[in-house]
């Protein structure tokens, strides 16, 4: 895994699939819906939970005698759900860095050979030939999970479509700090601070005050040198990365390629300074 992360020769098939995927889901809410924006959650790894029960629910009706047409539809349903939830998945992929993309291109080709083989395992079925298709099926199933042990790698390991802010968390105390005068805070302006070495934003409107993490959970991208703008009638804060874009009244995700929401921190005025804590 670790080589293949630094093999740049990967390179030159990734950043043209990665312009070609940008290129076709060019409008930003098609972008948004297939990240899982509306969801406040990654959508492709939800996605993918229908191919992957009804293969290996196929794998295990095709030891059953007497199973063959419920080990055909379990195939079918599994081939076509797989489509949409690699096109989530070729969504998700175009929006991360390079070393991601390049792990990323071998996750996508190992699932296309597996999708590949179960395609050709249905035909087999309906042409009257089950035992090639379940012997197609089942080298279906061995490259769908070698696909799933690489995405395991690019999730945990590389941290991809993984809030990169929340751990930020963890290294705050859970006692009340003091973070700024609330007179001396600009209206309408992002404001940078440091609770215990973690940055955060301030913004306030009127005598609300939002307190949020900094770190963009998609990239880790610097929010407080992002632009305020107004999007559906809320004040939103924009990454200067990728364009996520994150309410500033609640942290709710508005703009992908982010998919889940920022963390908001809680706060308080004593004596006309701001507090504020981890949740």
């Amino acid at each position: 895994m670790n080589r293949i992360e630094q093999n740049s020769s990967l390179d030159r098939v990734g950043d043209r699939l990665q312009r070609a995927v940008q290129a076709t889901l060019r409008p930003q809410r098609v972008r948004d819906l297939l990240h899982g924006v509306w969801l406040g959650h990654p959508l492709h790894p939800a996605m993918v939970q229908v191919p992957v029960g009804a293969w290996i629910s196929a794998a295990v009706v095709d030891l059953l005698p007497g199973q063959r047409r419920a080990a055909t539809t379990l195939v079918a349903l599994g081939t076509v759900s797989a489509v949409p939830a690699a096109v989530a998945g070729l969504n998700d992929w175009a929006a991360l860095s390079r070393d991601q993309r390049r792990i990323g291109l071998v996750h996508a080709a190992s699932n296309t050979v597996g999708l590949a083989l179960y395609a050709g395992s249905l035909a087999a079925r309906l042409n009257g030939r089950h035992g090639s298709g379940r012997a197609l099926a089942y080298l279906g199933l061995s490259a769908a999970s070698l696909g799933a042990y690489i995405g395991g790698h690019l999730a945990y390991k590389q941290g991809a479509q993984v809030s990169q802010s929340v751990s930020e968390l963890h290294r705050m105390s859970d006692e009340w700090q003091a973070v700024a005068d609330l007179a001396s805070l600009p209206q309408r302006e992002l404001v940078t601070r440091e609770v215990d070495d973690v940055s955060v934003i301030l913004y306030r409107h009127g005598d609300e005050v939002t307190v949020m993490l900094e770190r963009c959970p998609h990239q880790s991208g610097p929010l407080g040198e992002g632009e305020v703008q107004e999007i559906d009638g809320h004040a939103c804060v924009v990454c200067p990365w990728h364009g996520s874009a994150f309410r500033l009244n609640g942290g709710e995700v508005v703009q992908g390629p982010a998919a889940t929401d920022q963390q908001i921190l809680p706060t308080r005025v004593v004596d006309g300074v701001l507090q504020t804590r981890i949740p």
